[in-house]
């Protein structure tokens, strides 16, 4: 029987493509569910995303059945910097089945082919600032907060249809408790010099100190492979996000001579909280998780953010900040009860960051790969 594709515009009914992972992740004890309400605000037009980028959403049926799904997407912001031509494709999840796999991201080709797109890479949910990449190892663990989860088989059904490597991603694991006796003296050194000062997020002004912590993030990650910043609306979506699950002992802002220009920021891992929800919040599944992340708190968490303003980063006197950060996230961590976390994402060629987070005593335990191909 022939692979039938179902193309569901943004804003449609999304039935199907939610439902799909039930079946396609059934016997992997490692998923869980996002949360259906999230992906349904992310697949539409609230999103601010789809104020600079476009999108659609396909399910692919055998026997009337749906055995698998995929987005594809274009980020005009990532255009206007890059000119490359590139668009993507996300949410890839499929039962084991090639035919499956290449109808689904020959859809996704033809749409973008239609809006004059020359590459296509992923997988990235819609552009660079969501989940991305295909899990190529550590299966065998569940997913970290924003971050996604794959079968042994998906990135094979993806080279087989044609696209290639173009980036791997790793995710760190690292143990709360041990600081190298270097990072203690950044940290001492650091709280001496009375040009910085650390401290946490001030939730009685948490859209500001958002802001402020998004800013560094732009100006820190400008360089990046693929960075695109976030807009001002994105901005303020990332704040309304994050405030119900945000710790402020794991935000941290360094200011040097009063002015932001290093951030750290780790969230508790929500999917601990989500596990056997099944991706619904209602009747009781916001009770359970605002009780869990609140009340009961999480063992795990992921350091989403570390990084230093451009203008300070090779300056001798705070070379030693990006360590001291480090340090003050284990101990908040400590005090929270946490017993490890994950650093994720980095650049498989970003040297620098892997070094820092090597000497931190990070290892890496997952990793994630990113494909193009030309259309």
């Amino acid at each position: 029987m022939a692979i039938e594709i179902r193309e569901t515009p943004i804003g449609g009914k999304l039935d199907d493509f939610l439902d799909v992972v039930d079946d396609i992740y059934a016997s992997d004890p490692c998923f869980v569910r996002p949360i259906d309400m999230d992906l349904k605000n992310r697949l539409s037009k609230k999103n601010p995303f789809f104020e600079h980028g476009e999108a659609t959403t396909f399910t692919a049926f055998r026997n009337g059945k749906c055995v698998g799904r995929c987005s594809a997407s274009i980020d005009r912001g990532h255009l206007d910097l890059y000119q490359d031509d590139v668009g993507f494709f996300g949410f890839f999840d499929t039962v084991d089945d090639q035919e499956v796999a290449d109808a689904l991201l020959e859809a996704a080709r033809k749409w973008l082919t239609k809006r004059g797109m020359k590459k296509m890479r992923g997988p990235l949910s819609l552009n660079i600032n969501e989940e991305l990449g295909c899990l190529i190892e550590g299966f065998n663990t569940p997913p970290m907060v924003l971050m996604p989860h794959h079968r042994p088989y998906q990135a094979g059904l993806i080279e087989k249809a044609g696209l290639e490597k173009i980036k791997d991603l790793f995710a760190w694991r690292y143990e709360v408790g041990h600081v190298p006796r270097r990072a203690q003296k950044a940290l001492v050194d650091t709280e001496a010099d009375d040009s910085i000062k650390i401290r946490n997020v001030d939730m009685k002004n948490f859209e500001r100190d958002i802001r402020v912590t998004m800013e560094v993030f732009n100006d820190a990650w400008s360089e990046n492979w693929s960075f695109v910043p976030l807009t001002e609306t994105e901005l303020r979506q990332v704040a309304k996000d994050l405030r119900p699950i945000l710790r402020p002992e794991l935000t941290f802002i360094a200011e040097i001579d009063g002015v932001p220009s290093a951030v750290a920021m780790a969230l508790p891992n929500v999917n601990e909280a989500i596990a056997d929800l099944n991706g619904k919040l209602l009747p009781f599944g916001l009770l359970k998780l605002l009780w869990r992340l609140k009340v009961k708190g999480t063992k795990t968490g992921r350091l989403v953010i570390l990084g230093i303003s451009k203008k300070y980063r090779m300056v001798r006197r705070y070379a030693a900040l990006s360590a001291a950060l480090y340090a003050k996230m284990n101990a908040a961590a400590q005090t929270l009860g946490l017993e490890w976390g994950e650093l994720s994402w980095t650049l498989e060629d970003n040297v620098r960051i892997n070094a820092g987070i090597k000497f931190m005593g990070g290892k890496i335990y997952k990793k994630y790969r990113i494909f193009e191909s030309e259309i």
